[in-house]
């Protein structure tokens, strides 16, 4: 009697075991790829998955984007400045068999790539068009990296550069670029000022010439402003064309004596 019950005992010890190692409950986003005797079999899940152990395997693959931080990379431009750059990569798997058969490591690989990708892309632009072309070089970037790991199932999705360091003497450079630059257009500015107001000041002037009585209007106005203002002494300049009779009468005076 005891001997059977130590049987029973062990016999569903073994069961447990088995039943352990042969249940997998994947969720939603998993998929496991099934090799039967080291051969593929299928992609099974997200759910209820049984393995016989000891003949199939199974392989856990997410299916949710992956979020992959490229490490700071050295790059000398197409003109000849070293920056360091880095930059982020979305991507996730489309294909789960493939991500299991066709690469050893497909994390590993997808980061190895994105390196010398990063480098080799943004070594082939001038320093201009790596500051002010972002959105191109990260079109360009994604395509490449797509391109490369389709064979691997994988899908990036979408690539951006974080961050470019510059040499501290090539920021004092273009520091300095900058407000030569700025005094430029600050003087372009000042002469197209002076340049309209000289050029109206010509139109008052034809216009105030072809009617004398409105110059006189405007030395009136501008006596006006004049004796608004709080001075101690006020100095009102007199027209020629005011005296001019004065001065005739007085010339005429002079020749008849």
């Amino acid at each position: 009697m005891l001997g059977i019950s130590t049987g029973m005992l062990l016999l569903l010890i073994v069961a447990v075991l088995f039943l352990w190692s042969a249940v997998h409950i994947l969720p939603e986003y998993e998929r496991g790829v099934v090799f039967f005797l080291g051969r593929y079999q299928s992609v099974k899940g997200p759910g209820l998955v049984i393995i016989i152990p000891g003949i199939q395997r199974m392989v856990r693959i997410s299916l949710r984007t992956i979020t992959l931080d490229v490490p700071t990379q050295e790059v000398i431009t197409k003109d000849n400045v070293s920056v360091t750059v880095n930059a982020v990569v979305y991507f996730r798997v489309m294909s789960a068999d493939k991500s299991v058969i066709a690469v050893e490591n497909y994390l590993y690989a997808t980061s190895q790539l994105a390196q010398t990708t990063l480098r080799s892309v943004c070594g082939q632009a001038d320093l201009d068009e790596l500051l002010s072309e972002r959105e191109k070089l990260n079109v360009r970037l994604q395509e490449i990296l797509d391109r490369q790991t389709d064979p691997w199932g994988v899908k990036v999705t979408l690539v951006e550069l974080k961050a470019i360091d510059l040499p501290e003497e090539m920021k004092r450079a273009m520091a300095k670029q900058a407000e030569a630059e700025r005094e430029k257009r600050a003087k372009i500015i000042h002469a197209e000022g002076e340049l309209l107001a000289a050029q109206k000041m010509l139109e008052a002037a034809q216009l105030l010439s072809k009617n004398p009585m409105s110059l006189q209007l405007r030395y009136l106005q501008t006596l006006v402003e004049v004796a608004s203002e709080r001075n101690s002494t006020t100095i009102f300049p007199i027209p020629i064309d005011l005296v001019k009779p004065l001065l005739s009468r007085e010339e005429k005076k002079e020749g008849g004596s």
